[in-house]
């Protein structure tokens, strides 16, 4: 029997969470974070909303499945991300001892492989999964914020 619970299918749900921060005028950059097959947190950004510089994609999900399984590490979860993660949001998987992030498109300005950050040794990396769709995505909202302003 097929696992249809594979990083395309999470991944997905990522990009649904960043269609919901497009609408909301929010970068839209999409998390979910997931252990054994079930999503735990889902966020997307709200830095304009909350008028927070540290309020990404990432940084929200963290918090939500730090909550949801009640302790600060992430051991054994994995976070899918339609954005490379920046530098912030990088130092804050290290510390939570995330198992595996899976992100869609890379960030060649200001993600956290550009910007010679670590994570922690033991965190497996995949990235390019559904990129074009996410960088679409991001595209069409940096288009449409150079046509308002």
């Amino acid at each position: 029997m097929e696992n249809i619970f594979d990083d395309t299918y999470f991944m997905k749900k990522a990009l649904e969470e960043a269609e919901i921060a497009f609408q909301e005028g929010e970068v839209p950059v999409g998390a979910v974070i997931v252990i054994d097959n079930r999503i735990i947190a889902r966020a997307h950004n709200l830095t304009e909303k909350l008028n927070d510089v540290t309020a990404h994609a990432e940084m929200q999900a963290i918090t939500s499945a730090a909550n949801f399984i009640g302790g600060k590490y992430l051991k054994d979860c994995t976070l899918y991300v339609t954005l490379e993660p920046c530098q912030m949001c990088a130092g804050a998987l290290y510390w939570s001892q995330i198992s595996k992030i899976v992100y869609a498109a890379s960030d060649d300005k200001r993600g956290f492989t550009v910007m010679g950050t670590k994570l922690h040794p033991k965190t497996k990396i995949i990235d390019g999964i559904l990129s074009d769709e996410a960088s679409q995505l991001l595209i069409r909202f940096f288009e449409q914020k150079r046509r308002l302003n």
